[in-house]
């Protein structure tokens, strides 16, 4: 798959998640197979007045293929910020216009500005220009109403590389079914390549939204959470046409914990362990005993009793 000059292996991708996609975790799931991974979102005021903090979301060097996701309002400001985002190293700059979160919406960014097509065709053209790599851009289905093919067009006709589309509104939230003909609409109006994203929680559902929609590649989100072999599985269904990778308890946990020791290592044991607790819960869901171990782990603070823990009950189940 190739996006603006940019070549890509495979076309299944992880989608951007604040609070998610640091390096630990987008390391894990390349090394399962994800084709290209994403930063968490940054704010574009935030690189412009020179927040520590959101620099550092942006570490994405030697991830290579990985892209680095941006928000804002200000088409000035997007485009000025560029040359700080590209001294880390990203593949692609993507742009988010479909995030439904308050205190993203709150400010006007995020899907709040599928309010305005115009804006955001005017953001894309500003970032674009001055942009040494391809620009790609996140929307939804709209905010309230489906206006997204109209939202699509101007980002393509702006400069837009690439566009991938999740198939709910903003008023939709993460509730009901992602809507797969959205997706299919945008694909057939569109020349640029479309991911589409939404409701992908095994490899069958990725084969399925590429033989109905005809979208070029994938975005998995909340479907790689506790799950990056979902990555993997979607590989070996889609050229062999039957998945292979099925992991057993005792590796769902043992990548727990290797998945805590790069978190450690990333961000110190106190803040390491702290987000370390939503992935276990993640990676132990479904599994026998899950709901004592979780009740247990969001308790503990230090790596040896999280360690003595998960070492335990791998020998239970």
């Amino acid at each position: 798959m190739k996006i603006g000059n940019f070549t890509l292996k495979s076309n299944v991708f992880l989608a951007p998640m604040a609070g998610i996609t640091d390096k630990p975790y987008r390391t894990i799931c390349r090394q399962y197979g994800a084709g290209m991974v994403c930063s968490e979102m940054v704010s574009a005021k935030g690189l412009h007045y020179n927040d520590k903090k959101t620099a550092s979301l942006m570490d994405v060097r030697g991830e290579s293929p990985c892209a680095i996701q941006i928000f804002g309002s200000d088409p000035d400001i997007m485009a000025e910020i560029v040359p700080k985002v590209m001294e880390y190293g990203p593949d692609i700059i993507d742009i988010n216009m479909g995030c439904p979160a308050p205190k993203i919406v709150g400010n006007g960014d995020g899907s709040a500005l599928m309010k305005t097509p115009e804006l955001m065709g005017r953001i894309a053209r500003a970032v674009s220009e001055v942009s040494p790599v391809p620009v790609t851009v996140k929307i939804r289905k709209g905010w309230e109403d489906d206006n997204s093919l109209e939202c699509a067009r101007i980002l393509e006709e702006n400069g837009a590389a690439a566009i991938t589309v999740h198939g709910r509104t903003r008023r939709e939230f993460y509730s009901g079914k992602a809507d797969w003909d959205v997706i299919k609409r945008i694909k057939e109006e569109l020349s640029i390549p479309v991911i589409g994203n939404g409701d992908i929680f095994k490899a069958e559902d990725a084969v399925r939204m590429i033989e109905y929609t005809g979208c070029d590649g994938v975005m998995v989100a909340r479907g790689a959470q506790g799950n990056p072999w979902i990555f993997k599985q979607i590989d070996e269904l889609m050229r062999e046409g039957k998945v292979s990778t099925f992991p057993t308890p005792k590796e769902k946990l043992e990548t727990a914990l290797k998945h805590i020791n790069m978190l450690i290592g990333d961000k110190g044991e106190s803040r390491g362990i702290k987000e370390a607790r939503k992935h276990i819960a993640w990676y132990i869901k479904g599994l026998k005993g899950a709901s004592a171990i979780k009740t247990e782990i969001f308790k503990i603070s230090d790596y040896a009793t999280m360690s003595d823990v998960l070492n335990e009950y791998i020998q239970k189940i």
